[in-house]
C-alpha cells in the first residue's frame, strides 16, 4: 500500500508538473524539455557506460540551434531523417538474437539522435502551426498515458499471451491490444474537443504514437536488460528513472512530428 501510494503521488506530481509548464507558457515548455533531455541522456549514458561528458555538450548546441535558431525545413528534414535512421536501426536490434556490442562513437551517435532527437522533436511538435499548440502535444501525452495505463490494466487482467518475453516479460498481446484500442477511443475524444487535425489525423497519429511508443519502451527495456538493470535511474519514487517515464514519448516523437509535417504537405 505505501509503495503504490508513493507510485501514485509522484505520478500526480509528475503530470501536474507537465500540465503547468504546457499551459502556463512556451517557454516554460522548452525549459522543461530541455531540463528532461539532460536527465533523460544522464540516464542513458550511465546504462550503455558512454564515457566522457561531450554528449552533453553536443545536446545543448543542437537543442538551442533547433529551438531557437534553425527555421530552414530543409536542415530539419536531414535531422529528422538521421533521428529516424537511428530509432529504425534500434528497431531492427531490438528483433535480432545478437547481443550487439557498441563502441564509444556508437554509443555516442545512438545517445545524440535517440534520446537527445526525440526531446528535440518532442519541443518542436507544438510550434508546427503558427501557434503554439498546447492541445496537440498534450494530446500525444495522453495518448501515450492512456495506452501505458490501459495497456498495464488490461494485461494485468486478462493477458496470458507474451509480447516480447526474452526483453519485456511483463508484457502480453492482450494488454498492447487494449491499451491500443483505448488510445484510439482517447484520440476520438481528443478531436471532439479540438479541432486543429480532422479526425482520421488523430487516430492515425494515435496508430503511429502507440506503435512506435511501445517499441520506443521494448527498445529501452533491451538496454537495461543488457545493462544487466531494473530501472534508468531513481530520480522518481516508485517509477525509477525520468526515462523510465519518457521512453515511449522520445522514441515515438520524431515519428510523430513526421506525421504532423506529412498531414501540413497533404493538405
Amino acid at each position: 500500500m505505501r509503495e503504490l501510494l508513493k507510485r501514485s503521488i509522484t505520478g500526480i506530481l509528475y503530470v501536474f508538473l507537465l500540465l503547468a509548464a504546457v499551459f502556463l507558457s512556451n517557454d516554460a515548455f522548452d525549459f522543461l524539455f530541455l531540463i528532461f533531455g539532460l536527465v533523460c541522456l544522464y540516464e542513458f549514458k550511465k546504462i550503455i557506460k558512454l564515457s566522457g561528458y561531450y554528449i552533453f555538450i553536443a545536446f545543448l548546441i543542437i537543442w538551442w540551434l533547433f529551438i531557437y535558431l534553425i527555421n530552414e525545413s530543409a536542415i530539419i528534414r536531414v535531422f529528422l531523417v538521421a533521428c529516424c535512421t537511428v530509432n529504425i536501426f534500434l528497431i531492427l536490434r531490438l528483433f535480432s538474437n545478437n547481443d550487439t556490442k557498441y563502441n564509444n562513437t556508437q554509443k555516442f551517435i545512438i545517445s545524440l539522435f535517440y534520446i537527445g532527437g526525440g526531446c528535440i522533436f518532442l519541443t518542436m511538435i507544438p510550434y508546427l502551426g503558427n501557434h503554439f499548440a498546447k492541445f496537440l502535444i498534450m494530446g500525444i501525452f495522453i495518448m501515450i498515458w492512456v495506452n501505458d495505463s490501459f495497456a498495464y490494466l488490461v494485461g494485468k487482467s486478462i493477458g496470458k499471451t507474451k509480447l516480447y518475453e526474452s526483453v519485456s516479460p511483463k508484457k502480453t498481446v492482450e494488454g498492447f491490444v487494449g491499451g491500443f484500442v483505448f488510445a484510439l477511443l482517447a484520440a476520438f475524444l481528443l478531436w471532439k474537443y479540438d479541432k486543429d487535425l480532422e479526425l482520421s489525423e488523430w487516430l492515425i497519429l494515435a496508430v503511429i504514437v502507440v506503435v512506435t511508443g511501445s517499441l520506443g519502451d521494448l527498445i529501452e527495456s533491451k538496454f537495461k536488460r543488457s545493462a544487466g538493470i531494473k530501472d534508468s535511474g531513481a530520480i522518481l519514487p516508485g517509477h525509477g528513472g525520468l526515462l523510465d517515464r519518457l521512453d515511449s514519448l522520445i522514441f515515438a516523437a520524431p515519428f510523430a512530428y513526421l506525421t504532423l509535417q506529412i498531414f501540413n504537405y497533404v493538405s
